[in-house]
């Protein structure tokens, strides 16, 4: 399959990414599971690497490749450690690229080149307590003083968010005591009545940094505002469509990571005098893993590479990470039913695994917006409306 996105420069990415990650993530994931400490200095190697800039332009510090070649590095992340990937993903698709999408040219001379280099990292803030699924409801408020504005709210569940030198937030714009939509807005960590909570306690994913975020009448620039009230919207929306690829690749990688190591203990343990991979149940159930993998990994590249055609993908993205989520789901269990009571078991790591691999069912889009998203869209062409 690869053979149909691949180029021999995408290859070569992935072979580094992937010896990189065995050599430097794999043998310390359990103890980052462990101690939920935020690993800076793997991550200061990726950046080193250009790891923590693969899409992004040349001009602006980035590697200028595409999101296949993304998407691969964070499928290969993800199969050592869920948390380094959505560390280097919630970078890059959320905290990086609005501002290379949208942002006015002297914003991505400004921060693209220091967060493309891994200098500082990006956050970026649109959850809510009341504004989950419903982004359109963000509470927020950004109102215009002078050439400033002023904003007060709270974000809830922001990755990087205590480890981040820029957050990238949406927030209702008020402007003369009317709204004028949903608008983006580039704010540098340390800025005054920006308060940071402690880092979350997470089922999974807990070696990154996870926050809640306060706002009490934090100024900000207004020249800090990505493009305009009515571009906020849609900045997001394309923040979104990315980030769902993002969560797809990562749900690939921890479906394979618990898959391979669930395949390896099929030829070694025995059972009744042979290796339980030939026993039907245990070789079906591995068959039924590969297969899934194989399927959502095609729904990842397909959206990635529309994505870099430039084709509208929101179906697409929806649907790749959609299934992809709930494969990573069914594989991370099954790699558990493989393993037995050892697959229950932190050193046998696919307990790990299935931990991470929940709340990617829940964040970018619950599956059930996801559903929604296609579901609308395969109506509309249905009608040809």
């Amino acid at each position: 399959m690869d053979k149909l996105f691949f180029t021999e420069e995408h290859e070569m990415l992935r072979s580094m990414v992937q010896e990189f990650a065995k050599n430097e993530i794999e043998p310390i994931a359990q103890e980052l599971d462990e101690k939920g400490d935020f690993p800076r200095d793997l991550i200061d190697k990726m950046a080193e690497l250009g790891i923590l800039g693969i899409p992004v332009p040349e001009k602006y510090g980035g590697a200028g490749m595409d999101t296949i070649a993304y998407a691969a590095a964070v499928i290969e992340l993800a199969k050592a450690d869920a948390s380094i990937a959505i560390t280097m993903a919630a970078h890059t698709s959320l905290g990086t690229m609005p501002i290379v999408l949208s942002g006015s040219e002297e914003q991505k001379m400004k921060y693209v080149p220091y967060l493309a280099s891994g200098k500082m990292l990006g956050a970026f803030g649109l959850t809510e307590p009341g504004a989950g699924s419903d982004a359109g409801a963000t509470q927020t408020t950004a109102e215009l003083n002078g050439n400033e504005y002023v904003i007060n709210g709270s974000k809830i569940f922001i990755t990087n968010a205590g480890v981040a030198g820029l957050l990238s937030l949406t927030a209702q714009v008020i402007e003369n005591g009317r709204k004028r939509g949903i608008g983006a807005f580039l704010v540098p960590m340390g800025t005054k009545g920006l308060e940071i909570s402690p880092k979350e306690k997470k089922m999974g994913w807990r070696a990154s940094d996870t926050r809640q975020l306060f706002f009490n009448n934090m100024c900000v620039p207004a020249e800090n505002m990505i493009g305009d009230p009515f571009d906020g919207f849609r900045t997001f929306l394309k923040t979104l469509v990315g980030g769902r690829i993002s969560v797809a690749a990562l749900a690939v990688g921890t479906a394979e990571g618990a898959y391979e190591r669930a395949l390896k203990y099929s030829t070694e343990r025995e059972a009744f005098g042979k290796p339980i991979y030939k026993f039907q149940p245990i070789s079906f159930k591995l068959a039924n893993m590969a297969t899934q993998i194989e399927a959502a990994k095609l729904l990842v590249y397909h959206a990635a590479w529309l994505k870099d055609q430039g084709a509208e993908l929101l179906k697409e993205a929806a649907m790749a990470k959609l299934f992809a989520s709930e494969v990573a789901m069914e594989v991370t269990t099954d790699a558990i039913q493989v393993l037995g009571g050892y697959g229950y078991v932190k050193e046998y790591d696919v307990e790990r695994y299935f931990r991470d691999a929940k709340v990617l069912e829940i964040g970018e889009g619950t599956s059930e917006i996801q559903r929604i998203v296609i579901s609308r869209a395969i109506i509309k062409e249905a009608l040809n409306i």
